[in-house]
């Protein structure tokens, strides 16, 4: 079998690493020049934490993570208002839980690519034509392939055009093979009302202040997180509601103006945000389809069933849906019903954490200084068993895990 995966993110190094070890022919495209330097912390745990382990990355995604010791909420002043100890989110899931930035996670999957791949970088699908038994794609452009791990060397520029079994859009919420095979993005796309950054910025103070922790600031309609980094950086995460989906032409001049009256270390990080193209900014939204495939196209990840970071998941479920499919296209079944087999089986947990993420907006950025308060006190109980339960759920979903898709 012959595959071709577009987007080299965190769902597309899965699912070509997985295919590949079955044996499967794998062609991985990417627009971009090289992988992606920004991206935000994230808390890896459920399916995906369980595939990885299967596949043998899971001990250098721990490597390359971080030890959390609690979560805390911090006033305009930086008084801790509340805190949760990241031991009692743990054990919700029974101690499977890794802190990790999203470029390391990505790096973790690419430096143990298989051999055999075929990486193409700065490469677009310009063309994609279905057919009953496959899929003839149409390559432009061609750079070098990032240095490691069966991935060196030049691609050559020009056009290609291949012939393939199956072509996977792993490209994310935006995805352009969704846009061409299945409709435009507005037909999928449900915007939830808010909208995120995050970058890195150097200050030995605000690291001495924030290592350890994820310390947020303890406000309404708009909030900032920040994580140290070991290498002396500063990580941070924002996120504010916004009425209009359509992101900022300058992101920098955005957050400064949309953060500029909280306090704390608020004002030395916006002083610190790099330029622009430095910042990851999107809308926060989440992708909901009839239907995952067409034909001999099909999506894995946010390009499919994007859960949002309101749902804290999207990572661990882009890896897991990856797994699956590459799994059940191995098996000895036409190409067809593998496809329905994927859908059948994931979509029910995507329902379940899309809704827990829509539900959970309103503890996530409060709109009210009524629902910052009650969030303040679940978090004070939070160490009571029934309560601590409440809240994880609140945060995680239903417990999931690799054998319950």
């Amino acid at each position: 079998m012959k595959v071709v995966v577009c987007g080299a993110g965190i769902a597309g190094l899965a699912l070509a690493w997985r295919l590949r070890s079955h044996g499967a022919e794998v062609v991985l495209v990417e627009k971009a020049s090289g992988p992606r330097a920004e991206g935000y912390m994230l808390d890896f745990f459920g399916p995906g934490y369980d595939a990885a382990e299967a596949m043998g990355v899971l001990p250098r995604i721990r490597e390359l993570g971080y030890r959390v010791d609690e979560m805390t909420y911090h006033d305009h002043n930086g008084r801790t208002r509340s805190r949760m100890a990241y031991a009692q989110l743990a054990k919700v899931v029974r101690g499977r839980l890794t802190s990790v930035t999203r470029p390391d996670l990505e790096r973790a999957l690419r430096e143990g690519l298989p051999a055999g791949i075929d990486v193409r970088y700065a490469t677009t699908i310009t063309r994609i034509d279905d057919r009953p038994d496959g899929v003839t794609l149409t390559l432009t452009g061609g750079g070098t392939r990032p240095a490691g791990s069966h991935a060196d060397g030049v691609t050559p520029s020009g056009v290609d055009v291949i012939d393939a079994d199956l072509l996977v859009g792993a490209d994310g919420v935006h995805s352009w093979v969704r846009a061409q095979v299945f409709g435009p993005e507005r037909e999928h796309l449900r915007y939830l009302g808010f909208h995120t950054a995050a970058y890195t910025f150097h200050d030995p103070d605000v690291h001495a202040r924030v290592a350890g922790r994820f310390s947020l600031t303890d406000t309404v309609d708009r909030q900032m997180g920040f994580y140290g980094l070991r290498d002396g950086r500063v990580a941070v995460f924002a996120v504010h509601r916004a009425a209009d989906p359509a992101p900022p032409a300058d992101p920098r001049a955005a957050l400064r103006e949309e953060y500029r009256t909280l306090g704390w270390v608020v004002p030395r990080a916006l002083a610190a945000c790099p330029p622009p193209d430095e910042v990851y900014y999107d809308q926060v939204a989440q992708i909901d389809m009839p239907a995952w495939s067409r034909g001999r196209v099909a999506l894995v990840g946010d390009a499919a069933y994007a859960v949002s970071l309101l749902a804290g998941q999207g990572a661990s479920l882009g890896i897991a849906g990856a797994c699956l499919l590459a799994d059940l296209l191995a098996a000895d079944s036409p190409v067809e019903t593998a496809l329905r087999a994927y859908e059948q089986a994931l979509r029910p947990v995507i329902a379940d954490k899309q809704r827990v993420a829509r539900d959970g907006a309103r503890w996530f950025v409060p709109a009210t200084t009524g629902r910052l308060r009650l969030r303040r006190a679940a978090l004070k109980l939070s160490h009571l068993p029934l309560v601590n339960r409440a809240v994880a759920t609140t945060i995680a979903g239903k417990p999931t895990t690799l054998t319950d898709l």
